[in-house]
């Protein structure tokens, strides 16, 4: 065995143990760990197939980003999570039904999946196209500049339309009028009081 088949198959057991672990662990902070854990043994896989700048941003955005914001609410936020198991028990059946699809779709998907024409040639020699960062940047930003920016925009009018929906002016609330401030008259703001020594205000 090669030690790039090694590694492979590492991170590929890794990376299922993780995922299963995720489900199956009982500590909500436990589920988060093994989560982190299947990030990256999935970037891992990501670098020994060549796609470095992918692994990068799993790492960044994933480990980074999104499983430790997981890991600070699970801690931060005082939840019940034996009420929520004991709900989540009553969808147990359907999970169990789309399950069973998902894996029948996969094993259709398997059954009738054929290798192209010569395929080990290419991949005893593969061309030397660069390296994937270049090609990724060329491609979004020449190729596919347009979608790119259309892609941000929709982005951005999605979160101001969150904003707006979740928006609520409460009329108990004293908030700042930064046009009042920046106009108010200087002698009314202050008042000078000539305390004697010995007498309280």
């Amino acid at each position: 065995m090669t030690v790039m088949a090694f590694t492979f198959y590492m991170f590929a057991i890794t990376t299922l143990l993780g995922g299963l672990m995720t489900v199956l662990s009982r500590n909500p902070v436990h589920s988060v760990l093994w989560l982190i854990l299947a990030f990256l043994s999935s970037a891992g896989l990501f670098v020994v197939l060549g796609a470095e700048f992918v692994a990068m941003l799993l790492i960044i955005v994933y480990v980074g980003a999104v499983a430790v914001l997981f890991l600070f609410v699970v801690m931060m936020l005082d939840v019940d999570f034996a009420v929520l198991k004991a709900e989540m028990s009553k969808y147990l059946p359907i999970g169990l039904l789309i399950g069973i699809v998902i894996l029948m779709q996969l094993a259709v998907a398997f059954g009738v999946w054929e290798f192209s024409n010569e395929v080990e040639t290419r991949l005893a020699a593969p061309a030397d196209i660069g390296e994937n960062t270049a090609l990724i940047g060329l491609l979004l930003y020449d190729r596919y500049i347009l979608l790119f920016q259309l892609a941000g925009l929709i982005l951005l009018v999605a979160m101001v339309g969150a904003i707006v929906l979740t928006l609520r002016h409460r009329v108990d609330i004293k908030r700042q009028n930064v046009l009042a401030q920046m106009h108010r008259d200087p002698a009314k703001a202050m008042e000078l009081k000539d305390v004697k020594p010995g007498q309280g205000l």
